[in-house]
């Protein structure tokens, strides 16, 4: 299949001008500058002290054998300088061809409304299809979506091919400005993260890994510190897939290819209603990026690089 340039860049306009509608999930500009200093935490070693006191909520191997499916110590980062939160954009070793496709399944506190008139924030289809294609996977999921889908919130929780990290409970902004979305301050942040690991746990998720990933990728110090007690690593993204409110897989498509490095972590969405070409565009990204010789990983897989 010919994916056009012109595709692609219309992509990119795409994501840039629909950011905001999609309340900046997956496409945020990333940290303030002050906030990019927390990037220096170094990965801990196999058995860090993040992994070995897990993320409150997140299942606790401490006094019993381990759950089937579940990662033993998944790794995390060292804490960056003041004991800020670290940050995970890309793997470090640069020469593995590996990469990690991350899904956002995103839905805020206040839209069981408009889940009850029938918009769908899941995408079922698009994660038979990563089952089929055997893609192991990196699934960002707020607690809200977990209540909301608590069958699918277990299945991919169980299932050995998908990790679930946390993407708030709310999805509220945790630091302003951020696409418009209301603001948690230092305390409800915290509590936010908490709920939402909470959820998981209640919906029967096992394979939950101590990471977390900004609403809009939004954050500064004061949203790293906020976390710090949480013990998880925020993960970031160095490829925007642009599949945000996007109408045409191939040129999301062309947009994941065309970008796509050695220990990339790519950032796209598991929502239908906002993101609904994205599982056509997996049929084609994933046989390319094999051809070309890549290896699909979890976001643990990066990390422990």
């Amino acid at each position: 299949m010919t994916i056009s340039v012109r595709k692609a860049a219309s992509a990119a306009v795409l994501s840039a001008v629909l950011g905001a509608a999609l309340a900046g999930c997956g496409g945020g500009s990333g940290p303030s500058d002050a906030g990019r200093e927390a990037r220096l935490g170094t990965p801990a070693a196999s058995a860090s002290a993040s992994a070995s006191a897990p993320a409150p909520g997140a299942p606790s191997a401490a006094g019993a054998a381990p759950q089937a499916g579940a990662p033993a110590k998944p790794p995390t980062m060292a804490p960056g300088p003041n004991g800020l939160t670290p940050v995970f954009e890309r793997a470090r070793q640069h020469t593995d061809k590996t990469v990690a496709l991350t899904f956002d399944a995103d839905m805020t506190a206040d839209q069981g409304a408009r889940a009850a008139g029938g918009e769908r924030f899941d995408n079922p289809q698009l994660i038979a299809t990563l089952r089929t294609l055997q893609v192991p996977s990196t699934i960002f999921m707020t607690g809200r979506w977990a209540e909301e889908y608590p069958d699918q919130a277990k299945a991919i929780g169980t299932d050995p091919n998908f990790e679930i990290a946390n993407h708030s409970y709310s999805h509220h902004a945790f630091t302003t400005p951020c696409y418009g979305l209301p603001a948690l301050d230092a305390a409800a942040a915290r509590a936010d993260v908490d709920r939402a690991f909470a959820a998981f746990r209640t919906a029967g998720a096992v394979n939950t890994v101590p990471y977390f990933r900004f609403p809009g990728g939004c954050y500064d110090d004061q949203a790293l510190r906020a976390l710090s007690t949480a013990k998880v690593t925020a993960v970031q993204w160095d490829v925007v897939s642009g599949d945000a409110f996007a109408k045409d897989p191939d040129a999301v498509a062309e947009q994941v290819l065309a970008g796509v490095k050695p220990g990339s972590v790519v950032v796209m969405h598991c929502t239908r209603s906002a993101a609904p070409v994205t599982e056509e565009a997996i049929r084609t990204i994933v046989p390319e990026l094999r051809k070309r010789g890549y290896r699909f990983v979890k976001v643990s897989e990066l990390i422990g690089k």
